[in-house]
């Protein structure tokens, strides 16, 4: 029997006129049949809702209100969706190409059954789409709830776990939900799919300087929650060495 699952793919968007059209047009042109696509805006006021609703036709569902961040609107995408996999494309951020999610489901006629998770590889692109190249940390061979003891090795935009796996963000972690979320998803859990593909595009955007403070704070704390303290302390000081170690290298380049 040819397994072909419904992929429930998901975007967030909140005044992304600038981006939003390319990510509808991506995702709207994907090859594949089996797509429930769900658009969740956070009440934006620059004309984004007027582009989402040049596509409706082609939505499952879209709601355009205010929220109570990016992790609060995937939450609601989350609970509309219906489909065998949840998968997070955001404004700005596309599918490699129009047969992506048709190549992922090729690599699933050999198995008996769906996997719990299936990941891949990350694109890094621009905002004129040119790629920066593939994302630094890159997809295991073997995934499991351990490996993001070495950081996120799989993007969120190229994890896509069983919506019976999935469950809510937690709201407590402003920058970091996702973090925590695939690692909550990858506990429940029992097979894993590597498509040794790359799935996604994900537009480099750089977080304030801040952000990036609260977010690394917030994923530390996930991590000593997850694989303990001390665990957690001797992996940050291996980061460490590795980074000044990158970093005195390229300074010789």
């Amino acid at each position: 029997m040819m397994l072909q699952p419904t992929f429930s793919i998901i975007t967030i968007t909140y005044n992304a006129v600038r981006l939003v059209e390319q990510t509808l047009l991506n995702v709207l042109s994907q090859s594949y049949p089996n797509i429930e696509y769900i658009v969740i805006d956070g009440g934006s006021t620059d004309g984004t809702v007027d582009i989402i609703k040049q596509y409706e036709s082609g939505l499952a569902y879209w709601v355009s209100e205010p929220d109570k961040g990016i992790y609060d609107a995937m939450n609601k995408g989350l609970q509309k969706a219906t489909g065998d996999y949840v998968w997070f494309i955001n404004a700005g951020d596309s599918l490699c190409s129009s047969d992506t999610v048709q190549s992922v489901v090729s690599r699933l006629q050999k198995r008996k059954a769906l996997p719990d998770i299936i990941y891949g590889e990350t694109n890094i692109v621009d905002e004129e789409r040119r790629s920066l190249g593939l994302r630094r940390l890159r997809a295991p061979r073997k995934l499991s709830w351990k490996s993001f003891r070495m950081g996120m090795l799989v993007c969120h935009q190229s994890f896509i776990p069983k919506r019976t796996v999935a469950p809510l963000y937690d709201l407590q972690y402003r920058y970091s939900a996702d973090f925590d979320w695939c690692i909550r998803c990858m506990k429940q859990a029992r097979s894993f799919c590597n498509t040794h593909l790359t799935l996604s595009d994900f537009l480099d955007g750089g977080t304030s300087t801040t952000q990036r403070k609260v977010s690394l704070r917030e994923r530390y704390a996930i991590m000593c929650k997850y694989y303990g303290t001390f665990v957690t302390v001797l992996l940050h000081g291996w980061f460490a060495v590795r980074f000044y170690a990158a970093k005195c290298l390229k300074g010789r380049v």
